[in-house]
């Protein structure tokens, strides 16, 4: 697996601490190799969860953050944050992702680390939502699971046993780029599969089967969900998928 020096530099206990997915660092280092963020840019952290994203794009590229959650509270995050010492240019901010309440054209840059697929996956939310919260010429970055190829079912065989609902929200990465594209209101810059992505998702997997049951509760098997599904995914039709696009100049 490739390295990420970048996210190296952070205690692994304090990840493991506040991750709510498969590693957000690495993720988010992959994803922003394809940016150009810079000091001083205002950039939505959306979906952030316990804000391990929000404090890495602070510290690592000098913008300013709007650290966007609906399940974590703002002031568990600005804990979080004050502690990190990003207080000052971290902003933790509690709303759903369909009743923001920031104006038009407010930020830089838009990045959502898997969490996207949970409200984006519609034909709508792009054009009509998330859009409009970048200026023209900003930036939009987001991480999202999904798989190699479409299939007429929705998901591999391989996975059939394992697969619910809320997984039809994976896609491969054509389909995201033409849920974007297709819009014409943004140029792709990026999107493609990141590089072995079970071997990001493994320690995630791990640490649920330990820990999952004492921070979350027992949903349904989900100490061992995300070990088995790696398991059950022999012909590696798992993806992390990275879609960078830039907003077009309005007309």
């Amino acid at each position: 697996m490739k390295k990420y020096p970048k996210t190296e530099k952070y205690d692994t206990n304090w990840i493991e601490q506040n991750w709510m997915g498969p590693h957000p660092l690495w993720l988010l280092e992959d994803l922003c190799g394809h940016m150009d963020l810079r000091p001083g840019m205002k950039v939505l952290d959306m979906g952030c969860g316990k804000g391990i994203t929000s404090v890495f794009l602070a510290k690592e590229y000098g913008v300013t953050v709007f650290a966007n959650d609906l399940w974590i509270s703002a002031t568990d995050n600005l804990r979080r944050f004050t502690e990190a010492g990003v207080a000052d240019n971290v902003f933790p901010i509690h709303a759903e992702a369909h009743a923001l309440p920031y104006a038009e054209g407010f930020f830089d840059a838009a990045i959502s680390i898997d969490s996207y697929q949970y409200y984006g996956a519609s034909e709508s939310y792009f054009p009509d939502v998330f859009s409009k919260l970048v200026k023209p010429g900003g930036q939009f970055g987001i991480v999202v699971p999904g798989l190699r190829d479409e299939y007429d079912k929705g998901y591999p065989e391989t996975l059939k046993e394992l697969w619910s609902p809320e997984l039809f929200t994976f896609h491969s990465n054509n389909w995201w780029r033409t849920l974007w594209e297709k819009t014409g209101l943004c140029e792709i810059i990026a999107c493609y599969d990141i590089d072995d992505p079970k071997a990001i998702w493994q320690p995630w997997a791990d640490w649920c089967v330990e820990h999952f049951e004492k921070e979350f509760g027992d949903g349904g098997g989900g100490a061992e969900f995300d070990k088995n599904f790696l398991e059950a995914d022999t012909c590696n039709d798992i993806a992390l998928i990275a879609l960078v696009a830039k907003k077009s100049q309005e007309k």
